[in-house]
């Protein structure tokens, strides 16, 4: 339960409110799409920001099993999993911010390297792909978390692990309903790097 607890705070933590703020560019809710994540923080025009507060977030969520393998290392993996993914719900459902947190994907993506690097690695190359072709962070980011979870379902032998990659898929699907009627609308924002 300390874990937990511990591990929701520091997703909490919103790096790309601090930094923005610290950095002089104001709230970050103020800016572009108001989400308090690091492809809004790009909007700032500030790409070394941006970039910092998405190594923060990846951390964030790569941190947690740091520590767990280092200190609790005989817990099932399965546990692992459900106790670090409070990181993410963290950054989500940030209590400072009224619940109002960023998309996750930073985060989720630390958690995959943290669970397993080589599953992180394909989800990053995964969405990289998909955004140089679609130019969209928020496909992106949709359409990889996707294919990770059906992979966990359908050719990796834990399917326990693939059912809970879709409680998470969902999660950051219900964040990006914004995302996706401007992706039907065609007004969707595309990322700048592939301006």
């Amino acid at each position: 339960l300390i874990l937990i607890i511990f591990f929701y705070l520091l997703g909490s933590l919103s790096f790309a409110l601090i930094l923005t703020k610290v950095f002089g560019y104001g709230d970050i809710r103020n800016i572009g799409s108001g989400n308090v994540g690091a492809t809004n923080v790009l909007r700032t025009g500030n790409i070394f920001l941006a970039f910092i507060v998405l190594c923060l977030d990846v951390l964030k969520g790569l941190a947690p099993f740091i520590i767990i393998n280092l200190y609790f290392n005989e817990i099932d993996l399965l546990f692992k999993i459900f106790i670090c993914h409070f990181t993410i719900l963290g950054h989500i459902f940030p209590i400072w911010l009224k619940f109002k947190g960023g998309k996750g994907v930073a985060t989720y993506t630390g958690f995959l390297l943290g669970f397993n690097l080589l599953i992180g690695v394909v989800f990053i190359i995964t969405w990289l792909i998909i955004a140089l072709f679609s130019k969209y962070s928020s496909l992106s980011s949709l359409i990889a978390t996707f294919i990770i979870s059906i992979y966990f379902i359908f050719v990796n032998s834990n399917h326990y692990i693939g059912y809970f990659l879709i409680y998470l898929f969902l999660i950051i699907l219900f964040k990006h309903q914004k995302n996706i009627k401007r992706l039907i609308n065609k007004t969707e924002n595309q990322i700048k790097f592939f301006k």
